[in-house]
């Protein structure tokens, strides 16, 4: 007679390892999208801070035209956001503009890099005021 156990318990094993990354993966897609939601939520904060439209943060191309605004560069630092490792620069540019331009310094544009959802929190819900574009000036 031809024994079938191991065959079992190596699918037992199997099932249990795929049920363990199904819900490994559900976790972490909810944790995204509760991170993604504070993050949108911050951001809209911070454009009405800055006197811009809150829902300018939901429409992709716009919101960076916006924050660009805010910031007081052209339009045209759009087109170097497309260029690979340029927008890398310009991002920590931008970084540093949207620091100045709610009165903190550069202490606070890198925490707005490194981590950035919580200090886009600082920002939208903290006493900081905006104070203009620092980059038009």
């Amino acid at each position: 007679m031809l024994n079938i156990l191991p065959f079992f318990t190596l699918f037992q094993v199997q099932m249990q390892d795929d049920l363990i990354g199904i819900i490994g993966g559900v976790i972490a897609a909810l944790f995204g999208l509760v991170l993604s939601l504070v993050m949108l939520i911050a951001m809209w904060k911070v454009y009405t801070k800055a006197g811009k439209p809150g829902w300018a943060v939901i429409i992709p191309i716009y919101n960076v035209l916006v924050m660009l605004e805010i910031v007081g560069r052209p339009w045209w630092w759009l087109l170097l956001m497309l260029i690979p490792l340029v927008n890398v620069v310009v991002a920590f540019v931008l970084a540093f503009d949207i620091a100045k331009s709610f009165g903190k310094g550069s202490g606070f544009a890198l925490g707005l890099i490194f981590f950035n959802v919580i200090f886009f929190l600082i920002l939208g819900f903290g006493k900081a005021d905006y104070v203009g574009p620092s980059a038009a000036s």
